[in-house]
């Protein structure tokens, strides 16, 4: 009599049976080819390219120009106030009392010329107007002989202004250039801080006060200030000019150069003279030689004499000095 398995068992060998084929066939063997290995550790390891290293470029030291350089004992000096400078190289060769403000009487006249050169036509008539001969006679000023009604181009008059230093021409020129003298010199006085002349204001045109509250300059702010004026060329030619004449139908002006030493002194280019009693012998003065250019300020002289020859010697000394590099 055979017997029979119980039902459970028979179930669960078939399913044993089951899950392993199932198994069985789900499984991979993940090979490699041999070639593809072989290839691999054939390839040949990469070049490491080592550079030099260079040294760096040295920063080339700039080669410093030799110039005037002040030594030794200046001349003395019977001034107020005087300054020197080399303009090639901008150095300060000799300051007395530069920083210190002082009447300077019709040197006043460079900013009124600068200001009628930069902002004026030139072409255009200058009229003179009775306020101008006026302040001549009562004020006794330096003239350009000019009677009122006159009129000339604004470039001619110009010559009257710093040849002859006329007063008169300096308030024809402020009277049509800006409408009044005030408005002028507010004009003058906005040109001064625009210079960075700290030490300077006007009152004036011309220069003719003795108002040393409201009227001055230093013998620095001056230099300053022809410096810029002598970049013009207008300006640097009229004030090297020793004599200028004008014709129109009517009349004939000359006019004599106030720089007294313009021909006696060799090499010089100007600027401009002043005086008053109270301001003393003033020039703002340049002159050339042997490829130097120096440009100073006297102030308070007690003479022309006495300016002239400070001048001289000044100006003797500064280009006799030697020329030295700023490093030695």
């Amino acid at each position: 009599m055979k017997r029979r398995f119980p039902t459970r068992v028979g179930i669960l060998l078939v399913c044993c049976l089951l899950i392993f084929l199932l198994a069985g066939s789900s499984s991979r063997i993940i090979t490699t080819p041999l070639g593809s290995v072989l290839s691999s550790t054939n390839q040949s390891t990469p070049t490491v390219v080592v550079r030099p290293t260079l040294p760096p470029t040295p920063t080339p030291v700039p080669t410093l120009a030799p110039v005037l350089t002040a030594v030794g004992t200046p001349p003395p000096m019977e001034v107020s106030t005087a300054y020197l400078v080399d303009e090639d190289s901008g150095h300060v060769l000799y300051d007395q009392n530069g920083e210190q403000p002082y009447l300077m009487a019709s040197t006043t006249k460079i900013m009124t010329a600068l200001i009628a050169i930069q902002t004026g036509n030139l072409n255009q008539p200058v009229i003179v107007h009775q306020d101008a001969v006026n302040h001549v006679i009562e004020d006794d000023g330096s003239n350009a002989s000019l009677s009122v009604g006159d009129q000339m181009p604004l470039k001619d008059m110009l010559y009257g202004l710093l040849l002859p230093s006329g007063d008169d021409a300096a308030y024809a020129i402020a009277d049509t250039l800006s409408g009044s003298q005030s408005a002028f010199v507010a004009h003058m006085n906005l040109f001064a801080q625009r210079l960075h002349l700290y030490q300077t204001h006007f009152n004036s045109s011309d220069g003719l006060t003795n108002d040393s509250l409201t009227h001055y300059s230093s013998a620095h702010d001056l230099a300053t200030l022809a410096q810029v004026a002598m970049k013009e060329p207008l300006f640097a030619q009229i004030v090297q000019t020793p004599s200028y004449t004008y014709q129109d139908t009517a009349k004939t002006y000359t006019w004599t150069n106030t720089n007294t030493l313009l021909g006696i002194y060799p090499g010089m280019t100007g600027i401009k003279t002043g005086h008053t009693n109270d301001s003393g012998y003033c020039l703002v003065f340049s002159a050339t030689r042997a490829e130097h250019h120096l440009l100073g300020v006297v102030l308070g002289a007690p003479n022309m004499q006495q300016r002239d020859q400070d001048v001289s010697n000044l100006l003797n000394w500064g280009f006799a000095l030697p020329m030295k590099t700023p490093d030695q």
